[in-house]
């Protein structure tokens, strides 16, 4: 028999790593974005559907929880670069994002910008466990 409360200890993480420096909604709309294409490429990280007792549907979520970090801007490039020589599934906000108006001019900001020169705010990685925590080494919990 198996308990279904029973806590699960995840093989993989999911962890944003937010600017330190940025406004609380700047932190919440990055984060929302940041995470928002993990599901798409990494179908396994969702879980089942939703229903309450009346049987209304509602969308499937992350099967495991997603971890908030902050940290400094240097701490965000040095996260980038781990994650980056690791091969994780990334996904990067940049400063210029603030300033654009939907997803094409987004990606057309980024793609300016060289690897090494992009201005970060915030950073998703996805992989195993230990590999994550490697890369956002130095980033305290998000208060």
């Amino acid at each position: 028999m198996t308990d279904d409360n029973a806590p699960v200890r995840f093989d993989t993480k999911i962890a944003v790593l937010l600017r330190d420096d940025l406004e609380t909604w700047q932190r919440l709309n990055v984060t929302a974005f940041l995470v928002s294409g993990l599901g798409t490429q990494v179908p396994e990280v969702i879980g089942e559907p939703y229903a309450d007792a009346d049987d209304t549907p509602y969308l499937p979520m992350f099967r495991q929880p997603v971890l908030v970090f902050a940290g400094s801007k240097e701490l965000l490039a040095t996260a980038h670069t781990r994650a980056v020589g690791r091969g994780a599934t990334t996904a990067v906000f940049t400063s210029d994002l603030f300033m654009t108006g939907h997803d094409k001019a987004n990606r057309a900001a980024v793609r300016a910008v060289p690897r090494d020169a992009l201005d970060l705010v915030g950073l998703a990685v996805y992989g195993p466990r230990n590999a994550v925590d490697k890369i956002v080494k130095g980033a305290s919990m998000h208060p």
